[in-house]
C-alpha cells in the first residue's frame, strides 16, 4: 500500500507531507473499529519480543526516533503502527519556531535526509499537557535540549527545567547536545561542560521518589577518542546509557551529486547514509566498555537487516525514523518479525 502512495507523498513538500500524512492517520484511528484493525495489522504480539533495558519493560525492542513526533502530538497513532515506544522533542523550556523554511529535503538516490530542523517545538509546558492524556501501555521517552538564545554558560538551566517539567509524564529522558542545527550546541559534548550537565541532572534524578533512566544522544561524527571519553563519562555521572546516534554533518560517499546537496544548505544528514557510521559507533561503544550500559542504536535503519545488523552490534533497543519515510509505517512490524525469527533461531 505504501509503495503505491509513496511517489505522490514524494511530490510534496517533506515538511508538509509529514503533517499531511499524519493528519490522515489521525482520521482514520478515529474511525470506530479501524483504529482496532489497524493496530491488529502493524502489531506483533509475542512474550519473546519483550526486553528489559536500564530498568524498564519494553513490548518490544524498535522504537520511534525523536524528531518525527516532537511534540506528542501522535503518541496513539505511533501505538498503532507497533512501535514498543517513542520519543518524543526535542522539547526546549520555551516554544521556538526553529530555522526557515525549507529545512528538510529528501535524497531519494541515496535514501537519506537532510533537515536542519533547529529544535522547533511548542515547549515543555504545552508537551506535559498532552502528555496527561497518553496513551496507557505504551513506553515515552522526553528528548530534552537548549533554545537557541540561550547561551551554552546558561545551557544547563534549561535541561533543568525541561526535566523538572517532564519528569512525572515520560519513562526516560534523553539528553540531547549532539544537533547539528542549533549553533553552539555541540561544543557541549565536550568532556567538561557535558560531565557537569549530567551530573547536574542525575543529582536531581536521584531526589525523586522515581528514577527516570538517563540516556545521553552523541553525534555520529566523534572520534574514537571522544568515544572513550563518553564511555568514562557514563561510568562518572551514573546515566543510564547511550543512544548513538544523532545525524551527521558528514556528505561522503553520497550518490546524490554534490551540486544539488550543496543547494540543500547545512544540516545533519540521516537515513541510509549514516548506517555503517553509527553501526560502527555502537559497536566500538559496546566492545570497549565491555558492554556494562545499553545502547540505543539509531542511523540508517531502513530494512530489518539494518536493524538486526545494530542488535547484533551490541544495541539492546533500535530507533527508526527517516528508514519509515523510504519503507513505509509496515517496518516496524518486519523488524519485529525478523527478530522473533532470529532469537528463534539461535536456539
Amino acid at each position: 500500500m505504501y509503495d503505491l502512495l509513496k511517489p505522490l507523498i514524494f511530490r510534496v513538500q517533506p515538511e508538509m507531507a509529514h503533517e499531511m500524512t499524519m493528519k490522515v492517520l489521525q482520521i482514520v484511528c478515529r474511525i470506530p473499529g479501524l483504529h482496532w484493525l489497524l493496530s491488529r495489522w502493524f502489531s506483533v504480539s509475542s512474550s519473546h519480543l519483550g526486553v528489559e533495558v536500564a530498568g524498564l519493560r519494553f513490548p518490544n525492542r524498535v522504537g520511534l526516533a525523536a524528531g518525527f513526533d516532537k511534540d506528542a502530538r501522535w503518541l496513539k497513532e505511533m501505538g498503532t503502527l507497533g512501535f514498543g515506544f517513542v520519543e518524543i522533542g526535542t522539547i526546549t523550556p520555551v516554544p521556538q519556531s526553529g530555522n526557515s523554511r525549507p529545512r528538510l529535503f529528501r535524497l531519494p538516490m541515496d535514501r537519506g535526509v537532510i533537515n536542519r530542523m533547529g529544535f522547533n517545538n511548542g515547549g515543555m509546558d504545552a508537551a506535559v499537557e498532552r502528555l496527561k492524556s497518553r496513551p496507557k501501555g505504551l513506553l515515552v521517552g522526553g528528548n530534552i535540549g537548549k533554545n537557541k538564545v540561550t547561551p551554552n554558560v546558561d545551557a544547563a538551566s534549561d535541561y533543568v527545567k525541561c526535566f523538572e517539567a517532564l519528569h512525572s509524564h515520560v519513562d526516560y529522558f534523553v539528553v540531547n547536545v549532539s544537533s547539528p542545527n542549533t549553533p553552539g550546541l555541540r561544543e557541549l559534548q565536550e568532556k567538561e561542560p557535558l560531565t557537569d550537565l549530567l551530573s547536574a541532572l542525575v543529582k536531581l534524578n536521584l531526589k525523586k521518589q522515581i528514577q527516570r533512566p538517563i540516556f545521553l544522544k552523541i553525534a555520529p561524527d566523534l572520534t574514537n577518542t571522544q568515544l572513550d571519553d563518553i564511555i568514562a563519562l557514563v561510568g562518572e555521572t551514573g546515566i543510564a546509557g547511550v543512544i548513538a546516534t544523532n545525524t551527521t554533518v558528514s556528505r561522503d560517499g553520497l550518490m546524490t551529486s554534490s551540486k544539488v546537496v550543496k543547494s540543500m544548505g547545512s544540516g545533519g544528514l540521516s537515513g541510509a547514509p549514516l548506517r555503517v557510521r553509527s553501526t560502527e559507533v555502537i559497536r566500538y561503544l559496546h566492545e570497549q566498555s565491555g558492554g556494562v550500559f545499553p545502547i540505543i542504536g539509531v542511523g540508517g535503519i531502513c530494512s530489518p537487516e539494518d536493524a538486526l545488523e545494530k542488535l547484533k552490534a551490541g544495541a539492546a533497543l533500535v530507533q527508526v525514523y527517516s528508514g519509515l519515510i523510504y519503507s513505509g509505517p509496515g517496518l516496524v512490524k518486519k523488524i519485529n518479525q525478523a527478530v522473533l525469527l532470529d532469537s528463534s533461531s539461535a536456539h
